[in-house]
């Protein structure tokens, strides 16, 4: 597909990629040039990457109880 730079430096992406690829609004990208072509690579933050990764996991749960162990492995030092 052709697509033009604007004044700016702006491409529009057609949207028959950005719906094979799922971009929406605001979608970031890693830009470099590879062997005189531009390459863009879409990212995603961390959370995006994880999010539904674990659904049986109850993180909250876990971290209260390592942080009740703490306050009584430090209470048991002090005594």
């Amino acid at each position: 597909m052709l697509v033009q730079l604007s004044s700016r430096g702006q491409l529009v992406i057609p949207k028959a990629i950005r719906q094979a690829l799922g971009l929406r609004t605001g979608a970031r990208f890693h830009v470099r040039l590879d062997e005189g072509k531009i390459v863009l690579e879409p990212t995603t933050s961390p959370i995006e990457a994880l999010y539904g990764k674990y659904p049986d996991a109850d993180f909250l749960t876990q971290l209260e109880m390592e942080h009740r162990q703490e306050i009584e492995n430090e209470a048991a030092i002090r005594a």
